[in-house]
């Protein structure tokens, strides 16, 4: 299957399986929740269903992991979308989870789908091992708490006042852990949950986090809104440090590229059967949302 039609399968079969973990959720947050965890590329969530798939893990094990990193997924947009972060008014085309209902809505919607990312990776039905529970779940923790995520979106906001605008390496270094690490966590899941080393896609999932945050970068300055369902050119606006405004338009696009070259390079250990893994690379730098 190439890649378009495996996407579109992974879309489904992730939404289904956030549809019924997330349906027993009541009230205005439930219903937040699920509004929430609608839509989307679902890229994080392909990710751990093909790094699985290459080690032989059960699909519905896999479906879990990736409905987990979906739900923290959204947590991050929920809270990166409110008035103290960001203020967007749009995403994936809609109102935003504040603007549908409220602040104080979206704050308890983004905490739950969080800890619901750790209720379903904690469940048995994840993988009957306890320790590889454990692992995902501490893993996922680092990679989207404060010493990961959550430090790079800090470090992001801070950036905005900063006297002068960041360096290429600070900046390199603020998107491996506001972006990367989200990225990084469903490229190891796999192994993980297969017991297994990752033979290259540690690699191939820094690469692949650089590669994604210069393509979005790229899209702020080039892309079309309507096609993006979010507000766009809010980097230049801010005048804030970009891989675009660092590099030029076509230092960036190279910058990806290498990138690009870098993680396919990286799976060659896995031959052919991670040929949609090298296409999700590559469609990373040319994607138009």
């Amino acid at each position: 299957m190439s890649l378009r039609p495996a996407l579109e399968t992974a879309q489904r079969e992730v939404q289904a399986a956030l549809d019924d973990l997330l349906g027993g959720f009541e009230g205005p947050v439930g219903e937040a929740m699920r509004y929430a965890s609608q839509g989307g590329k679902r890229l994080r969530a392909f990710l751990v269903l093909e790094t699985a798939a290459l080690h032989d893990v059960p699909r519905s094990r896999a479906l879990r992991a990736a409905a987990a990193i979906e739900c923290v997924h959204a947590y991050s947009l929920v809270h990166d979308d409110l008035p103290c972060m960001d203020d967007d008014d749009l995403r994936r085309g809609r109102p935003t989870v504040h603007r549908r209902w409220d602040e104080a809505t979206a704050v308890l919607a983004g905490d739950a789908l969080l800890t619901a990312a750790f209720e379903i990776l904690a469940d048995p039905a994840t993988h009957p091992d306890a320790a590889v529970r454990i692992g995902l779940v501490a893993a996922l923790a680092r990679d989207a708490g404060a010493a990961g995520m959550v430090l790079g979106q800090a470090q992001d906001i801070a950036a905005e006042s900063a006297g002068a605008p960041l360096s290429l390496e600070a900046i390199t270094a603020l998107q491996r852990l506001k972006t990367g690490r989200l990225l990084e966590w469903p490229c190891l899941a796999g192994p993980a949950l297969a017991k297994t080393r990752p033979e290259g896609l540690d690699v191939y999932a820094r690469a692949l986090g650089l590669a994604f945050q210069i393509a979005d970068d790229l899209l702020d300055v080039e892309g079309d809104a309507a096609a993006a369902g979010k507000a766009l050119g809010k980097d230049a606006a801010a005048n804030k440090a970009t891989f675009v405004s660092l590099l030029g338009t076509q230092g960036a696009r190279a910058r990806a590229e290498a990138l690009v070259a870098e993680a396919e390079a990286a799976l060659l250990p896995y031959g052919d059967r991670a040929a949609r893994l090298r296409a999700v690379a590559r469609y990373m730098v040319t994607r138009d949302r």
